[in-house]
């Protein structure tokens, strides 16, 4: 039996993207390599007939970056992105199911962000920014580039293009505002449009608007502000008229539950309809009736019909339901989901269920001998039911303990565990139970897939509560003799980068910690981050809120380094803008300052995520390289 590399887990290739045919008898996908080793990653959009009847085939060479594959009413026509002409430019293409010809039909200077389909068969909508004009052009050839924040801000703008001319036209009626979504209505009616007021990531998101748009006449109707971080538009008729809903976060914080919200258009009442629930909305999707609802429900997923007074509970599933798209009757969907075992595939079958898997895309990994998973429940120190999950050492059973337990925070915090097969570039339970280690993945307060409450909970107060419903987890593990407490490590990516800081400001328990990509200081981050507004929901306060100490400064890590005796393995990419390098640098130096032992590495050309295939290899190995030494 093959046992577990660095290189299986980097080398392979995945599903995303799936996109089922309105006839339900095709679906495409795109197959994504999971790490990159040039400038671009070459994907390929591939097509598969749902009855099962064809292996999957081709449909385009992995030569170029292909994506957002979207069917044609009749389900003849496939339009999709790619760059095959201009690397790093994408424009549209269609690809003609009869006969297999790709045309090429934009050649948008600026390139193509998205697109969509309009039931007029000659019409398909995009999202493209301006073209560069001779003055643009003259400015980047003299390096007259110098950058006036708030001047010529590149915002994505709706086009229309005509397929019987190929000529493209720009309705200006969003003044210069960034549209960032759109979507049909079912009947051909009226686009629904959502934009932002930039594309500034901390200002955008809290500054959504949504219009309708008549295609035809250039007619727009303004529909109000939205509430923040709104996405997943979706229309459905109910008897007071059409309806449109999207999903968004439960006002009025930004650490919060999402929910769905439901605004009448005539009579403009807007409702949240799924207020007060115990598991959290994922994504929306239209159907020609009641849109349908995936949802984030404790380890596991649920799908939902969303109906005129109620939510109908469809089906129930392990795990995730990612990327659902579906028929326009709503009957037949396809989705990426995975198993405990097994990486995520493409998912075909009726919306009650059962699913029916119709792609196999990680052969390499049949045989791969994986640690047993199980799910956790267990209470927090103030009585809160809580999850996650367990990963035994490949080949052991709970009764061989203790064994050496590495707790990974997960991230957001607005994310969570789910039952599903636990193993990526970044620090995962497979990749360490292969070198003898148990992992403890836990779904503290803040995350997903409880409900609105629980995710609010840690508005303000990071690493309190939080933090201590980690460590009710790790205490139970090690009274059930699993976890060997002088043999315990943290971990972490992003806010869970944030959890391992913590940890180790805050106890000694812990032998070794990984810091990947975390936040040290929450005024810092605040001030710059990309997301500074929600960063600051988090940590509780910015450096402009007054003369200090001010409450971030509680909740930073940064200010217990004195207490740090833990050895601390901190990995950040380099063009990090999300959490920006300067938190890596502030923790290392603090370290070093107070003679801690650690070890800092970066990441050239790398940003929140770590892409390139060396730079991943490099992870997985220094990992469990830092965990073996230290456990």
């Amino acid at each position: 039996m093959t046992g577990l590399t660095a290189e299986l887990v980097v080398d392979g290739r995945a599903p995303r993207s799936p996109a089922l045919a309105p006839n339900g008898r095709r679906l495409c996908y795109v197959l994504t390599p999971l790490s990159r080793t040039g400038d671009h990653l070459d994907t390929a959009l591939w097509l598969v007939d749902t009855d099962g009847a064809v292996a999957p085939r081709r449909a385009t060479a992995d030569t170029a970056t292909e994506s957002r594959p979207r069917w044609s009413a009749d389900s003849a026509t496939l339009f999709f992105l790619s760059d095959r002409s201009d690397r790093g430019t994408s424009q549209l293409h269609a690809l003609t199911l009869a006969d297999g010809t790709v045309t090429t039909l934009t050649g948008w200077q600026a390139g193509v962000i998205d697109h969509l389909p309009l039931t007029d068969p000659h019409l398909v909508a995009l999202l493209a920014e301006d073209e560069p004009t001779a003055q643009d052009a003259r400015r980047a050839r003299d390096r007259d580039d110098v950058i006036v924040v708030g001047e010529r801000e590149p915002r994505a703008r709706i086009r229309l293009l005509d397929l019987r001319t190929g000529r493209i036209t720009t309705p200006h009626v969003f003044g210069d505002r960034h549209v960032v979504e759109l979507r049909q209505r079912p009947d051909g009616g009226p686009l629904a449009v959502l934009t932002r007021a930039s594309t500034d990531n901390d200002h955008g998101p809290c500054s959504g608007h949504l219009h309708l748009l008549d295609p035809a006449t250039g007619t727009v109707q303004d529909l109000g502000p939205v509430e923040a971080d709104a996405q997943s538009l979706a229309w459905w008729p109910g008897e007071d008229g059409w309806h449109l809903g999207y999903l968004a976060l439960t006002p009025p914080g930004l650490q919060a539950g999402t929910a769905v919200f439901d605004l009448a258009v005539e009579n403009r009442v807007l409702r949240n309809r799924t207020a007060g629930l115990s598991m959290c909305p994922t994504e929306l999707r239209q159907t020609d009736g009641a849109p349908l609802v995936v949802f984030a429900d404790g380890l596991n997923a649920t799908l939902a019909r969303l109906d005129a007074t109620d939510l109908t509970i469809l089906s129930q599933h392990p795990g995730c339901l990612d990327t659902l798209t579906a028929t326009p009757a709503g009957d037949d969907i396809a989705v990426l989901t995975a198993g405990r075992y097994q990486p995520p595939n493409v998912h075909v079958g009726p919306a009650t269920g059962p699913l029916r898997r119709i792609t196999t895309t990680r052969p390499e990994l049949d045989g791969i001998a994986l640690g047993a998973q199980q799910p956790l429940a267990y209470r927090a120190a103030d009585g809160l039911d809580l999850d996650g999950l367990l990963v035994l050492p490949v080949g052991r059973t709970a009764s061989d303990g203790p064994f050496p337990l590495v707790t990974i925070a997960h991230g957001g915090p607005y994310e969570r565990y789910a039952d599903r097969c636990q193993l990526f570039w970044f620090p995962s339970a497979q990749w360490l139970a292969a070198a003898g280690h148990a992992v403890f993945l836990p779904n503290q307060r803040g995350g997903q897939g409880h409900g609105h409450q629980f995710a609010a909970s840690v508005a303000g107060r990071v690493g309190q509560q939080e933090w201590t419903d980690i460590l009710s987890g790790i205490d139970l593990l090690v009274a059930e003799g699993i976890a060997d407490p002088d043999r315990l490590g943290i971990a972490g990516w992003s806010h869970g980068g944030f959890l391992s800081a913590w940890a180790v400001s805050q106890t000694d328990r812990f032998r070794a910690a990984l810091v990947g990509a975390g936040v040290v200081d929450w005024g810092m981050l605040a001030a710059t981050g990309e997301n500074g507004q929600f960063e600051a929901a988090l940590g509780g306060s910015t450096g402009w809120s007054g003369i200090g100490p001010h409450p971030h400064d509680a909740v930073s890590p940064i200010s217990f380094a004195s207490r740090i005796r833990t050895p601390v393995l901190i990995l950040h990419g380099a063009e990090d803008t999300n959490v920006p390098l300067g938190q890596a640098v502030y923790l290392h130096r603090a370290l070093r300052h107070f003679d801690v032992e650690h070890e800092f590495v970066i990441y050239p050309r790398e940003g929140h995520s770590i892409r390139e295939r060396h730079h991943q290899i490099d992870v997985l190995r220094r990992t469990r390289a830092w965990f073996d030494r230290w456990l």
